[in-house]
């Protein structure tokens, strides 16, 4: 399972990776696992601000539908064009081209309520 040392994680499985005053978001490796095959993916919030865990979309796999979380306060931006095309991106390359929105960051101060990879290998126990 992979967990890349240059993210952030919620406890949610949410990643986060920063890139200036934006940032991309996406779910985890261990996430997508649990989900199964990803079918669809739903993002109706480009152009909203949210909150810090809020739900900002919707990953429905074979077996299951779960929310997508806001990892800190910001404007979503952008939704993946190509995950929302082709959502099984999700599975095969959640960290790469399966990330789901790029938000900007409104809150910085809540980057540091997220855990580092070390903290959530511990969570996940891997």
């Amino acid at each position: 399972m992979k967990i890349p040392e240059d993210l952030l994680y919620t406890k949610d499985h949410e990643w986060l990776r920063i890139e200036g005053d934006t940032a991309f978001i996406g779910v985890t490796d261990f996430a997508q696992s649990e989900l199964g095959d990803v079918v669809f993916i739903e993002v109706e919030t480009v152009g909203e601000v949210l909150e810090q865990e809020e739900a900002l979309g919707t990953i429905e796999a074979v077996k299951t539908v779960s929310d997508v979380f806001m990892p800190v306060a910001g404007e979503v931006l952008e939704f993946n064009e190509l995950v929302k095309d082709t959502p099984d991106l999700v599975n095969k390359d959640p960290y790469g081209d399966g990330w789901i929105v790029k938000i900007k960051i409104t809150e910085p101060a809540q980057l540091s309520e997220l855990m580092n990879a070390e903290n959530y290998k511990a969570q996940t126990g891997h």
